[in-house]
C-alpha cells in the first residue's frame, strides 16, 4: 500500500510493505549518464539488457495493460534515462537495486530535476517488484489515478 500526497510543491510517496513496516521509497534513481545530452544508444542497450525486476514489471506495463496507460521503458529525459515513463500522466517509475543507496546525492539531484520538469517519480526496490508485484502494480495504478497538478 502506498500513500501519496502533494506537499510543498512535491509529490511525496510512502510505501507500506506487507510485513507492516512503513518504509520510505528508495532515494535512488536509474540515471546512468550525467552528460548534457543523453545518448540514445545507451537507452537502446539498457532496453536490450533489463534487470530481472525491470523485465517482470515491463510484462505488466506494456501494451496498455495497466488502466489503458501507455508506458515507455528506458526512456531518455534530459540527461537521464528513466526506467519507465507514462508521458500522459507525467509519471516515472524507477526500479532500484542495492547500488543506488550509495548514490544518494546524485539521485536527489536527478529526482529534483525530473520533478522540475513536471514529472512525479515513484520508486520501488528490486525485491519489492520481484516478491510483491501485485502491491507494486496497485501503487502504480493509484498514482495513475491521481490528477496531474497544474504547472
Amino acid at each position: 500500500m502506498a500513500q501519496a500526497g502533494w506537499c510543498d510543491g512535491k509529490w511525496l510517496y510512502t510505501v507500506l510493505i506487507p510485513s507492516g513496516i512503513l518504509a520510505p521509497s528508495p532515494l535512488a534513481g536509474e540515471g546512468r549518464d550525467g552528460g548534457d545530452r543523453m545518448d540514445n544508444n545507451k537507452a537502446r542497450e539498457l532496453r536490450k539488457n533489463p534487470t530481472e525486476a525491470e523485465s517482470n514489471l515491463w510484462r505488466h506495463l506494456r501494451h496498455r495493460q495497466l488502466g489503458g496507460h501507455k508506458f515507455r521503458r528506458q526512456q531518455p529525459i534530459g540527461s537521464y534515462i528513466v526506467d519507465f515513463v507514462c508521458f500522459e500522466k507525467r509519471l516515472i517509475i524507477e526500479v532500484d537495486g542495492g547500488q543506488h543507496s550509495e548514490q544518494a546525492a546524485y539521485n536527489s539531484k536527478r529526482t529534483v530535476w525530473l520533478e522540475t520538469q513536471g514529472f512525479r517519480v515513484l520508486r520501488f526496490w528490486n525485491n519489492q517488484v520481484l516478491s510483491e508485484l501485485d502491491a507494486v502494480k496497485e501503487m502504480i495504478y493509484e498514482a495513475l489515478s491521481v490528477p496531474i497538478p497544474p504547472p
